[in-house]
C-alpha cells in the first residue's frame, strides 16, 4: 500500500547539534530508499516540508518507519499520513449510461 507522509514541525526549541542530526536524519532516509520502504521524497518548495511516498502494508508499518528518523524521534518533526487508492475517477468514461463526449456536460454540484 503506497502511505503520503506529510512533515509537519513541532513547537520544539533548535536542537543543539542539528547538524548531527540532520546528518543522521539523511541516513536513515537512504537507508530506507534503498530497502524500498521510501518510493519518493519531496520538499515544498514554500517552507521545505519533507513529502514522502512509502510502500508498506500501512499506516502502523509506515508510522514505525517514520519513527526510525532522528528528526521524530528528538521530537522536532511529525507526519500526517495518508493512505493512497488508485483513482477510479475514469471509470465514468467506461460506465453503463455514460453519456456520450458530445454530450452536454451537467451541471456541477452546488455546495
Amino acid at each position: 500500500m503506497r502511505i503520503l507522509a506529510i512533515e509537519r514541525e513541532l513547537p520544539r526549541p533548535v536542537h543543539r547539534n542539528l547538524r548531527d542530526l540532520l546528518r543522521a536524519e539523511a541516513t536513515v532516509i537512504w537507508d530506507l530508499q534503498k530497502t524500498g520502504i521510501i518510493r519518493d521524497l519531496w520538499l515544498t518548495k514554500a517552507d521545505r516540508r519533507a513529502v514522502i511516498l512509502l510502500e508498506c502494508a500501512g499506516l502502523a508499518e509506515a508510522r514505525a518507519h517514520l519513527a526510525t528518523l532522528p528528526l521524530v524521534r528528538a521530537e522536532l518533526i511529525d507526519f500526517m499520513l495518508h493512505e493512497l487508492c488508485t483513482y477510479d475517477g475514469l471509470e465514468r468514461l467506461f460506465a453503463p449510461g455514460a453519456p456520450p463526449s458530445d454530450a452536454a456536460p451537467e451541471a456541477p454540484p452546488e455546495y
